[in-house]
This record gives C-alpha cells, structure tokens and sequence, in this order.
C-alpha cells in the first residue's frame, strides 16, 4: 500500500530523491515516545513564546480604538453609514481614565505599521547569529526585550506619536530574530518526519496569542483603559523569558535531562541533512530557485494576514460597527479558526508521509494550495455580502482557518531544503513577507478614503490575487528534497 500512493505525480528526479522519508540507518529505529520528550517539551514552551509574541504585537489595534478621541474619528468621517449599528447598549466603564489622542487615520496607520519597520531589519542578522550560537538566548532576549518595552509603551504615547512609533520600531527590532532563532533551533530537533507536528505546534502559538489578545484588550479596554493592555502582557512575557532560559536548550546533546535514545533519535534522523561547512554559502542561497518559491508564497501570504491582522478590529468597528468588547471577541474568532487549523493541520502532514508515504513536496503544495487559495476565495466573498454582518463574521472566519494549512506547507519548507540554514532562509523570506506589514495598512487606509464597502472590496480583491498568484508560483518551482548547496559534501540524503 506504501509504495503505491505517493500522492501527486513528480518527475523522476523528485521521486528518486524525494520519496523515501528517511535513512536506512534511521528507519530501523522506531520514534521516540512524544510523552514527556526534551523535543515535545521544547514546541510547548516556544507555543507559549510565540503566544507571548503575538499578544505583545497585536494588543495595539484594539487598544488603538480606545486610544483615539472619538471627535477625531467624528472629524475624519471614518465610520461607515452604510450597515446599521449592531452594538448593543455601551454601558458605562468602571475605570474610563485612559488619556485620548486626536490621532487621524493616516497616523494611525504609521503607528500600527511601524512595528515592521524594525522588524524587518534584524530578520536576516537574526537567522544568521542562530545559526552561529544558538537560537535560545537570541529568541529569549527578543521576547525579553520587546516586553520591556511594551511596559513603557503608556509613557512614550505622552511623549507624543513620534516616541511611539520610535518604540514600536524597537520592539520590531527585537521581534524580528525570533521566528529564525526557532527555525534554527528546529534545525537540530525536528526529525524529518515529525517537522510539520512539531513545528505547527510551536508556531500556533500566535495564532492563540492573537485569539486571546484580541479580546482580553477589549476587555481590559472597556473596564478599566488601554495602559493596563500594555502591561499586562509586558509582565507575561517577562515570566515567559524566565522559564524558557531554565528548562530549553540549543541542541540535544547539551539538553541536561533528554533521554539517551530521545537524543540518539534525534541526532540519527539528522546526521545526513546537516552540513558541517562553516562559511554560508550565500550564493548559492540567493540563487536558489526553490528559496525564490518560498519567499513569494510568504510575501503574498502575509500581505492577507497583516492587512487583516491590523485592520481587521477597525473593519470590525467602522464597517460593521461593534463597540470595542464586541469588537476584540469577534476579531479573534478567524484566528481561533487558523490556530485550530494549524495544529490539526500538522498532525495530517506528517501522517501523509508516515502512513501514506506522500513526498516532502506533495504534502507542501497541497497545503500551500489550500492554505492560500481557500482564503483568497472566502475573503473576496466576505467584501461581497453587504451588511450581513454575520455572514461577514463566518467569511471570514472561514478564510483565516483555511490559511492555517499553509503552516504545514511554505511555512516550514526551509527545513527540507537547507536544514543547516533554515534560520538564514527563514530570515531572507521574512524579510520580504514584513513588506505587507509595513504597507499593508497605508495602502488599505488609502484605498478607503470614505470608508464605504465597495473601497474595502477592493482591499480584499487586490489581497486575494496576491494570495493565488503567490500559490501558484511555489507550486511550480518549490523542493521538498535537500538542496546539493546545503550539504557540506554536495552529497547525502534527501528528504
């Protein structure tokens, strides 16, 4: 049976390096048990570092709605006439002392997206110092350092919008080597065949982290104000940093308490996928075709997920017009959807391959496929049924769930095709996936002068062709093999 399905055709060069999952040498040694292992304990903890991170970024689009002066969005004429208002009564709040803003709608959009203009930066720096010491101090001072600055995110809005955005930049700045420090790391823990559990694991951390935030900041907005948002989430992610320098490790072989057959698993899966080179090939990286697939895939996929993730609670409010509790629960509902999915989403990856022995890239351009098109399908619906408010809710729920297959496709293909580089890789694709983060939103607020449905349908057609367009150039130039310019022998396995 194992030999007869092997999922969508591939030409015979994939098939011949692509097909069989492991070594030999491996294959004769069954998985370590997952309850209570070094590697399952360390997708748990980054679940809740990558829990922690997200909370800390997008906590400001609803706290931004209560930051601003409502004669301000009066004076800017931001809120649509076009639905009915479906809020019920505002009562009054417990603790309403936070200071208000006259922030417009351009500045508000230079505030939201100057998060990405440092993060983008230490992107590829980041990926680079991971894989030359180690992604567990680099990933724990990024979490560390962007919570301290949150506590002092109330300080710098009385300084005045130039101070918040200067600091909202440093947090990007210390958000931006987290996501290449944990790929770094999965590059010396993930064996081959569970990369899409372990990895979809850990990184649906934000998904839940946005799910929570969202919410818990309309909460805390609506009963006491906006500054306790921000320290809030400051302290948890200062308890985060604590546990995380205690219990985690860069390699398993300096992990104090794994198993000795967890780590000889481990390192025996891996030992053929890794290059023992020390200078980075950074040629041969950059013409790399299969990296060039990856990188459109997560450009035309983030520019979805951060125009929505920035401006989803804002749509909530001026379009659909709930008041900020309603508006932090009903934004989070997509990305409970997506975190769902992501999860389950993993396990079918790796069960594809273990079970049914689909090839690395079959299972990536299904998932990819699925995870951008399907999005790209309901988002364009969900701009096309009025003021069905409800309807609107589930389209878009629908959307961000679907997008959480893409994590067991694009997301993770750095790891199958240079494993010794994947912090690197995930770095220069980064890079340019934080492009919509930065003009995501400017461009949104203005293709949406007036603020009518018709102007938002445009913002979410020009993201659904970005979506499919990035969907179908991986499909046809994405690996799932290691590629030869990764392995120190330009010889080896390929998974």
């Amino acid at each position: 049976m194992r030999s007869l399905l092997r999922g969508p055709a591939m030409n015979d060069e994939e098939e011949n390096s692509d097909s069989t999952p492991l070594l030999p040498s491996a294959r004769q040694a069954e998985a370590a048990p997952v309850c209570c292992s070094a590697r399952y304990n360390l997708s748990i903890l980054a679940f809740f570092g990558f829990f922690v991170l997200y909370s800390l970024r997008v906590n400001l689009s609803v706290a931004l709605v209560d930051m601003v002066d409502s004669n301000t969005t009066l004076t800017d004429n931001r809120t649509s006439k076009e639905c009915a208002e479906h809020s019920a009564p505002i009562k009054v709040h417990h603790n309403h002392t936070g200071k208000k803003y006259q922030w417009d709608a351009e500045t508000q959009g230079w505030i939201l997206g100057s998060f990405f203009y440092g993060y983008i930066i230490t992107q590829i720096p980041g990926g680079y110092i991971a894989s030359r010491i180690g992604g567990k101090l680099l990933l724990g001072i990024g979490v560390l350092g962007t919570a301290v600055l949150t506590l002092f995110t109330p300080m710098a809005t009385d300084l005045g919008v130039v101070a918040l955005i200067v600091l909202r930049a440093l947090e990007g700045l210390g958000e931006g080597v987290t996501f290449p420090a944990m790929h770094a790391m999965w590059s010396s823990w993930a064996p081959p065949l569970e990369r899409s559990k372990l990895l979809t694991i850990s990184y649906a951390g934000a998904q839940l982290g946005t799910v929570i935030s969202l919410p818990l900041s309309g909460i805390i907005c609506y009963y006491m104000n906006w500054t306790y948002v921000f320290y809030l989430f400051g302290v948890i992610g200062i308890v985060w940093f604590i546990l995380w320098m205690w219990i985690v490790s860069d390699t398993p072989e300096t992990h104090k308490t794994i198993s000795h057959y967890e780590k000889e698993y481990i390192v025996s899966s891996l030992k053929n996928q890794l290059s023992s080179q020390k200078v980075v090939p950074w040629l041969s990286i950059l013409k790399s075709l299969p990296l060039w697939a990856i990188v459109v895939a997560h450009f035309s996929y983030n520019w979805t997920f951060y125009t929505l993730l920035t401006l989803l609670p804002t749509y909530m409010k001026e379009i659909l017009r709930f008041n900020v509790q309603e508006n932090g629960i009903l934004s989070a509902l997509p990305y409970f959807g997506c975190w769902l999915c992501m999860i389950l989403c993993g396990q079918a990856a790796d069960y594809l391959r273990v079970k049914w022995n689909f090839s690395t890239i079959s299972v990536r351009r299904i998932f990819s496929l699925v995870g951008m098109v399907g999005p790209a399908v309901f988002l364009v619906a969900a701009g096309f049924i009025g003021c069905d408010y409800s309807l609107a809710v589930v389209f878009l729920t629908i959307s961000t769930t679907l997008g959480g297959f893409a994590s067991s496709g694009f997301s993770i293909n750095h790891l199958d095709i240079a494993p010794s580089y994947a912090g690197i890789l995930l770095g220069i694709t980064n890079t340019f996936a934080t492009i919509p983060g930065m003009t995501g939103p400017i461009i949104a607020k203005s293709l949406t002068p007036d603020n009518t449905i018709r102007e938002w349908q445009t913002v979410f057609c020009i993201a659904a062709a970005i979506n499919v367009f990035g969907a179908i150039f991986f499909i046809l130039f994405a690996k799932g093999e290691v590629q030869n310019w990764a392995l120190s022998d330009h010889h080896g396995h390929r998974n």
